[in-house]
């Protein structure tokens, strides 16, 4: 049976091939495509991680006429950014004042974002400070792709440093902001900021999810703090949230690592009345759990 997120993925490819249908019907129908056009289907192209048919879309298009502009360029930066290519996003902005066209926020943002699936801090990190520069104002979607670059990085402290002068800028920070602050906590062994940061969500108006809940436990685990991460996800429960196979799998391996062997094989045991499937990484770590036993 196809999951839900299964049916969507095939309700957006069957989306983003009906767009290009339509645009290469078009010259039949003696419409002439524009601007909007090539836009609407490089994004489409993003939508769908299809970064080598969104740059073939764009070298068409000099052959019909229609210069770039802004949009499209953002959308191309995006599709590279979906694609992994962040030296082919990197490109496609430096060529932005050649082409007489000014890069806005979303342009930086969806470059920064490039550079965060590379764990490119640095890159992310110069991008954001160029940024005032070229009379912009990072806005919340800038600050998240480089907190969540220093995420990637491990690079904890600066992303607190980021999510510290966020209020000052005039940005909120959101659930988006916080679960990458979180993680690059957790990522660098400090469970007791992310535990921090957790307790400090309400008071910002950002509402925790199961990602947030998924990397407070994983900080937990990784800094040996069984009990605590035992306690995080029983409160899931009762803020309306349901633990999945990340947030068991992380428990699982906090007790591995305080040596919680049964406690490990309870939490799996009690997974199929949750309704989740154990994966690889679940039995792996009650197994370890196990052997350390």
């Amino acid at each position: 049976m196809c999951s839900a997120r299964c049916l969507a993925q095939k309700w957006i490819q069957a989306r983003s091939r009906t767009m290009l249908h339509l645009l290469s019907v078009m010259p039949y129908a003696t419409v002439v495509p524009n601007k909007i056009s090539y836009s609407i289907a490089i994004s489409a192209c993003a939508t769908e991680c299809q970064w080598q048919l969104a740059l073939g879309l764009f070298r068409s298009k000099p052959d019909t006429r229609v210069s770039p502009h802004e949009v499209t360029y953002n959308a191309l930066i995006s599709a590279c950014e979906k694609g992994s290519q962040w030296q082919l996003a990197l490109e496609l902005l430096s060529l932005m004042p050649d082409a007489e066209l000014v890069p806005n926020e979303i342009t930086y943002s969806a470059a920064i974002s490039a550079c965060k699936r590379d764990g490119l801090w640095e890159f992310a990190l110069n991008l954001l400070s160029s940024m005032p520069a070229a009379h912009l104002r990072p806005n919340q979607i800038s600050y998240n792709a480089a907190i969540s670059a220093c995420e990637k990085a491990s690079q904890w402290q600066l992303a607190l440093d980021f999510l510290s002068v966020m209020p000052s800028a005039t940005v909120a920070p959101n659930e988006i902001t916080y679960n990458a602050a979180i993680s690059a906590c957790a990522r660098g062994g400090q469970w007791q900021l992310a535990l921090r940061l957790l307790m400090l969500m309400p008071g910002e108006q950002a509402v925790p999810n199961e990602i947030t809940y998924g990397a407070a436990i994983s900080a937990c685990a990784k800094g040996g703090q069984w009990r605590l991460a035992l306690h995080l996800l029983s409160c899931m429960p009762e803020e309306g949230l349901f633990p999945n196979e990340i947030t068991y799998s992380s428990a699982i391996s906090a007790c591995e690592k305080g040596g919680q062997w049964e406690v490990a094989l309870d939490l799996l045991s009690l997974m199929p009345n949750a309704l989740v499937v154990p994966d690889q990484i679940t039995y792996n770590a009650a197994m370890s759990a196990c052997e350390k036993g």
